[in-house]
């Protein structure tokens, strides 16, 4: 039994839900929008990460991906279902047609580039053109979280007890991928570049962010003042844990799937939902979340590739880099809506 089933019993909590969801729609699209301005902080460092300041700062930003699949799985757990191939549709079209894109400016800076079939398949199929791994990572998380409502009947009285032991099984096995997955597979032999590649799309890991999502739409209350202040004061103290973590280089300090980033990253989405952002331009920049982060890199590559950017080097040259693609994705956005046809936004991501 869904949220909304469960309210609709009782008319009038039915209709306040109602009105709550279509006031957190503004509020999602808002937490996307700081969440993909946050990935453009990220792909905009000086690369690689050797001041600490942008080692900090980079830990920082981290939690964007997170806000996203929390976002997905917040959304699925109030309607109470996945309408997959929409969102596989919605997902892959645009990104087709974004790795065309990226696969040709590839190819044009380095003519040894290996163009066989088998290569070019595996570069679409696991993101592995510019940053567009995420693409694998949402799409993986989808159907993981389409077989989670798929297996359970929501029609049953105990279906919202089954989801939610799921769901919380599913952060388990994600925890225990990200501790023993690296140490796994090094143990194997696994050269230090494979390991990056994999634990970027560590599946169990990201999807306990989406299972973390709809447990909060399934059973949060997080209207309580003190307790958003507790949110924020512990998001801050796991953040210092984290960054402390990568700085100092202790233990498991992966950027990516560490039980440290999953404690930063899981405060800091749902503190951030708890605030409530409602910001009409965060709004729509996380409208158009998807157009940012498939086209912005191309922004950020040109920069650095035929700009004196990186010869301005640290905060200077970071400010630039991020200021200028903020601003030249905002106006590929706008005018894209402005001229283009609803298909093409949709077939665009915009």
């Amino acid at each position: 039994m869904t949220v909304v089933e469960r309210l609709s019993e009782h008319p009038r909590s039915l209709s306040v839900a109602q009105a709550s969801a279509r006031s957190r729609d503004g509020v999602i699209d808002a937490m996307r929008g700081i969440a993909i301005l946050m990935v453009i902080g990220i792909h905009s460092l000086p690369q690689p990460l050797d001041a600490i300041w942008a080692k900090s700062l980079d830990a920082a930003l981290r939690p964007c991906v997170p806000v996203f699949l929390f976002a997905s799985g917040y959304l699925t757990a109030l309607s109470g279902r996945v309408p997959l191939a929409k969102r596989l549709k919605a997902a892959l079209i645009p990104y087709a047609i974004a790795f065309a894109a990226a696969y040709a400016y590839m190819a044009l800076h380095n003519p040894a580039m290996d163009h066989r079939i088998a290569t070019t398949l595996a570069r679409f199929a696991l993101g592995y053109v510019f940053v567009y791994y995420y693409v694998f990572v949402y799409v993986c998380c989808t159907l993981g979280l389409w077989l989670v409502f798929a297996v359970v009947e929501t029609g049953q009285p105990d279906s919202r007890k089954r989801i939610a032991a799921l769901l919380i099984l599913s952060i388990g096995c994600g925890l225990l991928a990200g501790a023993y997955l690296d140490p796994a597979m090094s143990r194997l032999g696994a050269s230090d570049t494979l390991l990056d590649e994999v634990r970027m799309r560590d599946i169990p890991f990201w999807f306990s962010f989406v299972a973390l999502g709809a447990l909060t739409a399934m059973f949060a209350d997080l209207s309580d003042q003190g307790m958003r202040r507790s949110l924020l004061g512990a998001m801050l103290a796991a953040y210092m844990l984290y960054a402390a973590v990568r700085i100092l280089n202790l233990g498991d300090a992966a950027t990516y799937d560490s039980i440290a980033f999953f404690l930063y990253a899981a405060l800091f989405c749902v503190g951030l939902f708890a605030i409530q952002p409602g910001s009409p331009l965060l709004g729509w920049f996380g409208s158009g979340s998807y157009f940012i982060y498939l086209w912005h890199i191309f922004i950020i590559m040109a920069l650095r590739d035929h700009t004196p950017v990186r010869q301005l080097g640290g905060v200077a040259g970071f400010a630039v880099c991020c200021g200028l693609t903020v601003l030249l994705s905002t106006a590929a956005l706008l005018a894209v809506r402005q001229i283009a046809s609803p298909r093409l936004c949709r077939w665009l991501g915009a």
